[in-house]
């Protein structure tokens, strides 16, 4: 089965909490904290794999979390790191943020990888909270929540040389000739309903990869018939071979053909233009050939193309050798990286210190009858990360508010004592104090 798009849900592990605990040995009095801080959630990894051709194992997996970082151990001992998710793609992979659109990774090289979704750091042990003021905190941090998002990945198959052209111009018998492919093929239209790749065996120690995709129709680059399907594959291929019934054995114009296929494939993508083109002139074995080709050189010619024509026949295996030989002259004259997807840049995480002074507002504070809300991103994250079951994780959240100005700012809109306070999933009750 093949298997060109999926959508998946990725997670990176959350890290381990801090511990909160205290140097106990005999003789040694008053041995102060000793607790360490927790490890590193595991990050979720793409790793590009040659030996895969299809996103078909998407199918029936289709959330990836890795695991969380160990806790802190007593006597100031970190927890382990967690281990990273590595999940195995093939070439030619595009992953694609689902909530923004925007390209992460495009993968095409066996191994290369990309970090998709980072793991969170780990919580810090009541160790590092030890001041001349508070020589014994009861703090600590929960570890950080890591990455989630979903994710699609689209694969865009990796050839040397794609196969385009109107259903039925014999396409899949071209591939079946010059390969040891077995594809479907048949009388009817969209015989072909994914890409079938190929090994092409020019001489010994040279080849190259050839894909057979589903046939066009006017329309595609708009979602009609196979559509993107189809058209998600021709972007990977370094030559388009344009495969054209030449014996117009469906009663259409093989000029037309022609023009309508290379107009689908500008319109999807205008970088297509510049793409080395050959057209396979198909079908030669049938009477009426030559003269359709006749008229079809002078038709180019009159429009001022010059791109090469080979007369073939794959049925009856005519002109195809010179044809092959053609196309691995012009490969070699071609770079070898794969065209890739523009990656969106992606700032790397930043930490922020509740208590430093960033330009603009740190919060917002809005009224629901009674209640106040404080929405700040910085405040929530705090919260998450504080064991507000620890007095003095509260005295010190406390604090860091009256530090940032949250409760003059509550005071300032009209907060009283006693009045609630919500802060993300918490609530607090106002207490004045200046």
């Amino acid at each position: 089965m093949f298997v060109d798009k999926t959508k998946i849900y990725i997670k990176g592990g959350n890290g381990g909490d801090g511990l909160i605990s205290f140097h106990r040995e005999k003789y040694v009095a008053e041995g102060g904290p000793a607790g360490g801080d927790g490890g590193k959630g595991g990050d979720v990894i793409f790793r590009v794999d040659e030996g895969l051709r299809t996103l078909v194992d998407f199918r029936y997996q289709k959330h990836f979390k890795a695991k969380r970082g160990e806790k802190g151990k007593p006597k100031n001992q970190y927890g382990a790191n967690a281990d990273n998710m590595v999940v195995r793609v093939p070439p030619g992979t595009v992953i694609v943020d689902d909530d923004t659109g925007e390209v992460v990774a495009d993968l095409v090289e066996h191994g290369q990888e990309v970090v998709a979704a980072k793991g969170g750091r780990g919580g810090r042990g009541n160790v590092r909270f030890a001041t001349p003021k508070n020589p014994a905190p009861y703090i600590a941090e929960n570890g950080e929540e890591g990455e989630e998002k979903w994710v699609v990945l689209e694969l865009k198959v990796m050839a040397d040389v794609g196969l385009v052209g109107f259903p039925s111009v014999g396409k899949s018998t071209l591939l079946s000739v010059v390969s040891a492919a077995k594809p479907k093929i048949a009388s009817y239209h969209f015989t072909t309903l994914s890409p079938n790749l190929g090994v092409v065996q020019v001489e010994e120690g040279r080849s190259f990869v050839m894909a057979d995709l589903p046939g066009l129709i006017e329309g595609a680059s708009e979602g009609i018939g196979l559509g993107h399907e189809f058209l998600r594959h021709i972007e990977r291929t370094r030559v388009i071979l344009h495969v054209i019934d030449m014996a117009a054995t469906e009663g259409r114009d093989p000029f037309d053909d022609y023009l309508k296929i290379n107009d689908e494939l500008y319109r999807y993508n205008d970088k297509l233009a510049e793409r080395p083109q050959i057209i396979a002139a198909n079908k030669m074995d049938v009477p009426e050939a030559e003269e359709q080709l006749v008229q079809f050189k002078q038709k180019l010619a009159e429009q001022g193309g010059d791109t090469r024509i080979f007369p073939i026949s794959a049925v009856a295996q005519q002109g195809v050798r010179d044809m092959i030989y053609h196309l691995a002259e012009l490969l070699d004259q071609l770079p070898q990286q794969a065209v890739v997807e523009e990656v969106a840049e992606t700032e790397e995480r930043k930490v922020y210190r509740l208590d430093r002074k960033d330009e603009g507002p740190e919060f917002t504070i809005r009224r629901e009858n009674d209640t106040f809300v404080v929405e700040s991103e910085k405040i929530e994250n705090l919260l998450k990360r504080s064991q507000m079951s620890s007095y003095d994780a509260v005295i010190r959240f406390a604090h860091i508010m009256r530090k940032m100005g949250v409760d003059k700012a509550l005071r300032n809109r009209g907060a009283e004592d006693g009045m609630i306070i919500r802060i993300g999933e918490y609530e607090f009750e106002f207490v004045e104090k200046e």
